[in-house]
């Protein structure tokens, strides 16, 4: 008899779960063993599991009903503008109603800045909006709107962690907009834990989905980010929404980016441009003048060349200094640029150029603060090295855009003909290119400019 029992315990006993992605184990474990995750396997009851349940099919609800997709209009996915021209461009067109955006970014780097400003465009629109903060008090909000111009009628504010206390206030205002700051904050006496656990977030998230979907009113959800930069909480979170946006900039200089890393009514390949200023943040229409400098006359060490932002071309000045070293082991300083690329350039100088850099100084940088990930930039910062050691200055009207190979070769590079339309539209009269053939011949033509 008691084999029996401890056989049926046993069977009903229940197993352990990762919130995160739902991998299973019979027992606890620190780190899931499929994502990688500390401290995300949690029990589960063993009528959570839903493996062999047989579920009883249901007749859809009046209006509900499948229909044919050419029955269907594509007005109620129409995007509605913000007002802000940038915001827009990364959205695709505006705001879609019912759809759920995911703001991720940095602590301070002014997303509820931009939030409060897309918030008051709305309701100077004439649209009702409510603000939903679970971090700064009604009075603090109140204080950044004064600041920032943006006090308006309808434009509801709602300090709250509760997540019922928010689902009631979206009763009693019946919104056109609802901005959450931050989903993590939020926590609902349905689910146990605290708020931004895994459960919570995935419940708050889902409950106000729901209500995006059958009001058909867009909500936008800001999510704090981890040390990495991905957004903190499960990665559920990124599915269940349909537009994820990365607020970015560097607290040292006044610029933003806002890119799009998902989008289901629009294009993931944009980027907003925005500045921060004393009386908020303000969009940027053409930033092409942010990474130039303002000498009057050419220096020697710089040379342009034309990043691809999203779908969008930037002309940036690239500047180098070249010194004799005092110590046995050279320096090599990026800012802007990376180090290994720029190590890479170096040696294929020295090599295929001819240029004596062993026994230099090397220091490279961007201006305004943006930083260069892509190839394109290669031929820009050798041309600039080499315009320093022969303290040859390079014209103005000149930029610079290839793909540097081992072998001293330009290759070509994504999206040229737009960097050459960009080039000509900003009054560069000779753009360097792949056509040059090789980094010995484009040097050659850069100093022919002058």
């Amino acid at each position: 008899m008691a084999k029996t029992s401890r056989s049926t315990t046993a069977k009903t006993r229940g197993g352990y779960a990762c919130a995160e992605c739902g991998w299973q184990t019979v027992k606890w474990v620190g780190r899931c063993g499929e994502c990688q995750q500390w401290g995300t396997v949690a029990e589960v009851a063993s009528g959570g599991a839903t493996l062999g349940r047989t579920v009883h099919a249901t007749a859809p609800a009046a209006g509900r009903e499948a229909r044919p997709i050419t029955e269907l209009s594509g007005d109620v996915a129409a995007h509605r503008p913000t007002g802000i021209g940038e915001l827009d461009r990364v959205l695709g067109g505006g705001i879609v109603p019912g759809a759920a955006v995911l703001f991720s970014g940095e602590p301070g780097v002014g997303k509820s800045t931009l939030l409060l400003d897309v918030a008051a465009r709305i309701a100077a629109l004439g649209g009702r909006v409510l603000y939903a903060s679970g971090e700064e008090s009604t009075g603090q909000i109140r204080m950044r709107a004064e600041r920032t111009g943006a006090l308006h009628d309808t434009l509801f504010l709602a300090s709250e962690n509760d997540l019922g206390t928010v689902l009631g206030h979206i009763d009693a205002v019946e919104p056109d907009l609802l901005i959450v700051d931050s989903v993590q904050t939020l926590a609902s006496d349905q689910v146990e834990g605290g708020a931004g656990g895994p459960a919570q977030v995935r419940e708050v998230a889902s409950a106000l989905i729901r209500v995006a979907k059958d009001r058909g009113l867009p909500v936008v959800l800001v999510g704090h980010v981890t040390k990495d930069g991905s957004v903190a909480g499960p990665r559920l979170l990124e599915h269940l929404v349909d537009v994820v946006c990365h607020f970015e900039g560097d607290r040292q200089t006044a610029l933003r980016f806002l890119r799009s890393l998902k989008n289901r009514f629009g294009p993931t390949d944009e980027i907003g441009c925005f500045e921060m200023t004393g009386e908020g943040i303000a969009e940027v229409p053409d930033p092409s003048g942010l990474f130039l400098s303002r000498a009057a006359e050419p220096v020697s060490g710089t040379c342009t060349t034309v990043a691809m932002e999203g779908r969008r071309a930037l002309p940036v000045e690239v500047q180098a200094l070249v010194a004799s070293s005092a110590t046995p082991n050279p320096r090599r300083v990026t800012s802007g640029v990376d180090s290994a690329r720029v190590a890479m350039i170096l040696a294929v100088l020295e090599r295929r150029a001819g240029a004596r850099l062993h026994d230099k100084d090397v220091y490279v940088s961007t201006v305004g603060g943006v930083r260069l990930v892509e190839p394109a930039a290669d031929l820009a910062i050798a041309l600039a090295v080499l315009s320093a050691i022969s303290d040859r200055p390079l014209p103005h009207d000149l930029a610079a855009v290839g793909e540097l190979s081992l072998a001293g070769e330009i290759r070509p590079v994504v999206g040229g003909s737009q960097r050459a339309g960009e080039a000509q539209r900003l009054g560069y009269r000779t753009l360097i290119d792949a056509e040059a053939g090789s980094l010995h011949r484009a040097n050659e033509l850069a100093l022919g400019q002058r």
